[in-house]
């Protein structure tokens, strides 16, 4: 097996690696780089997404033809690794979610129509997007309790319900909606297309969360007589459930390479401090008990990286993976919480304090376990793959 990277794809990871040191890693510590919710702030934004499409690094994950960088999954998940050793990387470089894996869903499903309206400014970063899926009292990791209704009129769609939080919502101009259509167990949910400014919805509330923010952050919406044309259906009648596995199975899995990242980042930090702080007569690095936290960290990270990767290499065959992105994201949640607590631990007060990034991951790592399915969740279709496939699980091939 050969875990090098194709040369070009190296090379970019090189890139990408100076760009977060040199430029993005500084602003990290000019607190009037921030917004009101802990995030960049948007003229900083600005100025630094024009300089990364100048060096065309953009959109790493979307074709070259609409000015993405036409990435596999295994070159991703070497440079979404560096990109998000920055708590700014991703969105600087139009990788972050949720536009991320909404881009990658409406190239994949989306007709040529479709992808030159909803897609295209996403891929530009005109526009930035969400995906409304989750509900209160209903659809979360179970898709089959959505409850938002489409009810068909002619050659429109009316949509009524409620979701909640729903990341980005608050700035987002296109939207990706799941709904229901029908009672049918497997076909009863759709997709569905619409903007911002479309009547007939609102956000009820922004809701306040533990960790730091995305833009937008994560908001409450409400259907009141949302009316979509039928052309802005994605994918067939009953299609929804599809929607979702197309979507969520490669979004898990950038969330664990830009994770990745993020645990990295927490070890760097740590390490810088405890090679040079004394205590005791040595430094900390010295001490038998900082190093078993640090091997225990180094040795979780690099497992969800190889997991990664090996998921990454499986989509990139044609395959859906969904076991071993399972894996990955069950392991690379739980790596980034321990990167993050070790970190923190290590460092003491500064770890607590503001003064390092620690605190902010740790706060944002908590999420990892939830998001996208959690844990118990991902373990559960582990565990149904092992009693379905039995000595098959341990396959070696694609």
């Amino acid at each position: 097996m050969d875990f090098s990277l194709p040369p070009e794809t190296e090379s970019l990871r090189r890139r990408i690696r100076d760009i977060v040191n040199d430029r993005l890693i500084p602003l990290e510590r000019d607190p009037a780089s921030y917004d009101e919710h802990e995030n960049i702030a948007l003229p900083l934004l600005a100025e630094l997404r024009a300089e990364a499409k100048a060096a065309g690094i953009w959109a790493l994950g979307m074709p070259r033809e609409r000015g993405g960088g036409g990435l596999p999954m295994t070159g991703l998940a070497a440079c979404y690794e560096e990109m998000n050793r920055s708590i700014f990387g991703p969105v600087v470089f139009n990788g972050a979610a949720p536009d991320d894996g909404n881009m990658r869903v409406l190239e994949t499903v989306g007709t040529t129509a479709q992808k030159q309206r909803w897609l295209q400014p996403i891929v530009d970063g005109t526009f930035s997007s969400a995906f409304a899926m989750t509900e209160p009292d209903g659809c979360g990791s179970d898709p089959s309790l959505t409850y938002t209704k489409a009810t068909r009129e002619g050659d429109h769609w009316r949509i009524q319900g409620r979701k909640h939080y729903i990341t980005g919502a608050g700035a987002a101009k296109h939207f990706i909606l799941i709904a229901r259509t029908s009672d049918d167990a497997r076909r009863g949910l759709s997709a569905f297309l619409f903007h911002a400014d479309d009547p007939g919805w609102h956000i009820v509330r922004r809701i306040p969360i533990m960790g730091p923010e995305e833009h937008g952050g994560h908001c409450e919406l409400a259907f009141e007589n949302l009316t979509i044309p039928d052309e802005n259906r994605l994918m067939e009648i009953g299609d929804g459930l599809r929607v979702t596995q197309v979507r969520l199975g490669p979004a898990r899995l950038t969330h664990c390479m830009r994770w990745t990242g993020l645990a990295k980042r927490c070890l760097a930090v740590a390490l810088d401090y405890v090679q040079r702080r004394q205590s005791f007569g040595a430094k900390l690095a010295d001490h038998e008990s900082v190093q078993g936290l640090l091997g225990q960290a180094a040795m979780d990270i690099d497992t969800g990286r190889l997991l990664t990767m090996r998921a990454a290499w499986l989509l990139d065959q044609g395959q859906k993976a969904r076991k071993e992105i399972s894996m990955a994201k069950v392991v690379v949640a739980d790596a980034l919480h321990r990167a993050a607590d070790t970190a923190l631990q290590l460092l003491g007060a500064r770890g607590y304090s503001k003064d390092t990034p620690v605190e902010w991951i740790y706060r944002y790592a908590r999420q990892a376990r939830l998001v996208d399915g959690a844990s118990e969740v991902h373990r559960n279709v582990l565990a149904a793959a092992l009693l379905k496939e039995r000595d098959g699980f341990w396959s070696w091939g694609a």
